[in-house]
């Protein structure tokens, strides 16, 4: 931070005749540059800063040894909310109060002794407030003095070391199923497109989605969605997502660990997945100016200074650590009052008090969320872990580049498909365009048949190219007979087009029964196309209305199947 003479130079010319009569000096016919020059040498000597030191009270100089611990420097709103505030007087207001004389706050109190100044600096969340002990002052101080004979100086740590948890319960191990799903996700996207509701599916979407899904949770999908945005595989325009052909091919055809790191990266620089948005119970507004990249840089360095590297750790003290050295890490300036984040039940969570209900969720969230759905973390009860791959997120140890193993694709004769975890991600996406989808899990289940075939020749892929890739998955033997007539048949295109229908019939016992039915306008008006003389289409969504109106007609109707 700065040095005492810039300090001085900078402070406002009412506060420099107090800090002269705290330190003994006169300085009545001295300019302001002597004047400065005057202070700084006097607040340097040792013998006179002592002095000075002596003169606090045990909460005064509590509250200093608390800011030097931390290096000489804290954000503002944290040393307000410790140590009180600070009233910023003129000189008129200074000669009429005396706060050198009559501090309200310990805070206070050092400020018009000159001990600890304020300023701003510069931070990625933008600038923000500082309480600091000028650089040049800070080892003229005798800190090593207490109030307390045969104790030693206590300080506050800005980043204290978390103790590792011997036994946890409840372990939940971290994977690599999202690579898998998001697979899945690419291969529906590149079939069917889908709805996207700011940054997120809607639910009509989410429904046919899910059930695909290894983990089908509805906060890992909308993750899935941000993260493929933001590793730039997924486009969205007008409203609807689709992938990014080349970039998922190569995405695609990556080994295991190289794609989980790709999204990690993708994830720690993205702009435009706003982590606050998705954390469960929260719903910001506004907020135009929110870069969720200054909170998750934090977070970073969070985990880095604070938590063990190989064990266990407790979340909530994690969050607690988090709040008493850097509780201001994604608000810049320290601001708890202008943003507009609502809860659960529609109340605004508004200043400091909401801490843990907005900054502490959201520390939450990034642990048992992003970074658990990523690999990095290993998650217990109330407890985490940093895995291989969270260790090298935080640049710890270099990313593991483990050997993916090797799978072939199961066909079976009816023209099943089996597709393990094992096998590659492209191939699994290649099978996933032209089959119909079975079920998820390990294998995947596909099944070969006209509709999958059909819906290959809208991506332009021909049954040339599905024999071509199963042979190849086959080797030296041949393809089932099945399969092998399936794609002959289907060579050049469907035979014959039909529909199939979901339809509602009446039928008479007699076709004179139908006969009056048909005649009768009231009737009649309820029906489609005969299909005999004693069966009739009924209209959609009618046959409620022509039960009752048989009713009337004398004619009595029995419902199978409805």
């Amino acid at each position: 931070m700065k040095t005492l003479t810039r300090t001085l130079t900078d402070s406002d010319r009412g506060l420099l005749p107090v800090l002269a009569t705290v330190w003994g000096i006169k300085i009545d016919n001295l300019d302001p540059e002597e004047t400065v020059s005057t202070l700084a040498e006097t607040m340097l000597d040792r013998k006179r800063a002592e002095k000075v030191w002596d003169s606090l009270n045990d909460d005064q100089r509590g509250a200093l040894q608390a800011l030097l611990g931390t290096g000489g420097k804290m954000s503002a709103t944290m040393y307000t909310r410790l140590f009180g505030e600070i009233r910023q007087m003129g000189a008129a207001q200074i000669e009429r109060e005396q706060p050198h004389k009559n501090p309200q706050t310990s805070a206070e109190a050092l400020f018009y002794k000159g001990l600890i100044a304020q300023a701003y600096e510069q931070t990625e969340a933008g600038a923000r407030p500082v309480i600091y002990v000028p650089d040049d002052l800070i080892p003229v101080l005798p800190s090593h003095k207490t109030a307390y004979e045969n104790l030693e100086t206590e300080t506050v740590s800005e980043t204290p070391e978390m103790g590792a948890l011997e036994e946890v319960g409840e372990i939940k191990q971290a994977d690599t199923s999202i690579v898998d799903d998001l697979t899945t996700l690419l291969a529906y996207l590149q079939l069917h497109g889908a709805q996207v509701d700011d940054d997120h599916f809607p639910p009509a979407e989410r429904e046919v989605i899910l059930p695909h899904l290894l983990v089908p949770d509805e906060g890992r999908l909308g993750f899935l969605l941000g993260v493929g945005i933001s590793a730039d595989l997924i486009a969205v325009e007008d409203g609807r997502a689709s992938t990014k052909r080349a970039e998922t091919r190569r995405w695609l055809s990556e080994t295991r660990a190289v794609q989980i790191k790709a999204l990690a990266d993708a994830w720690r620089s993205s702009a435009s997945f706003r982590d606050l948005w998705h954390v469960p119970g929260l719903s910001p507004e506004g907020l135009p100016n929110y870069d969720p990249t200054v909170a998750r840089g934090a977070l970073v360095n969070f985990l880095n200074e604070i938590v063990p590297e190989q064990e266990w750790w407790s979340l909530d003290e994690f969050i607690e650590v988090v709040k008493h050295t850097d509780a201001d890490f994604q608000r810049p300036g320290g601001d708890y009052d202008s943003w507009y984040i609502r809860s659960e039940a529609g109340d605004y969570l508004r200043g400091f008090e909401s801490w843990d209900a907005v900054e502490g969720a959201l520390l939450e969230f990034y642990v048992n969320g992003p970074m658990h759905w990523l690999g990095l973390t290993d998650l217990a009860d109330d407890a985490a872990r940093m895995t291989a791959y969270g260790r090298a997120f935080l640049d710890i140890i270099p990313w593991p580049t483990p050997a993916d193993p090797e799978d072939k694709i199961t066909v079976q004769e009816d023209g099943k498909l089996l597709v393990s975890r094992r096998v590659s991600r492209i191939d699994r996406f290649q099978v996933a365009r032209f089959t119909s989808w079975v079920s998820p899990g390990d294998p995947y289940a596909y099944q070969l048949d006209g509709p999958g075939i059909a819906q290959a020749d809208r991506q332009g892929i021909n049954t040339g190219h599905i024999s071509a890739f199963l042979k190849r998955e086959l080797g030296d033997a041949p393809l089932p007979p099945k399969i092998n007539q399936l794609l002959q048949n289907w060579q050049a295109g469907p035979s014959a087009s039909v529909t199939l229908e979901r339809l509602i019939v009446l039928r008479t016992t007699a076709p004179e029964t139908l006969n009056r039915v048909l005649e009768a306008p009231a009737l009649r008006r309820y029906l489609g196309a005969q299909l005999g003389p004693m069966a009739v289409i009924v209209r959609p969504d009618q046959w409620e209305a022509l039960r009752s109106a048989l009713g009337e007609a004398g004619i009595e109707a029995e419902l199978i199947g409805l």
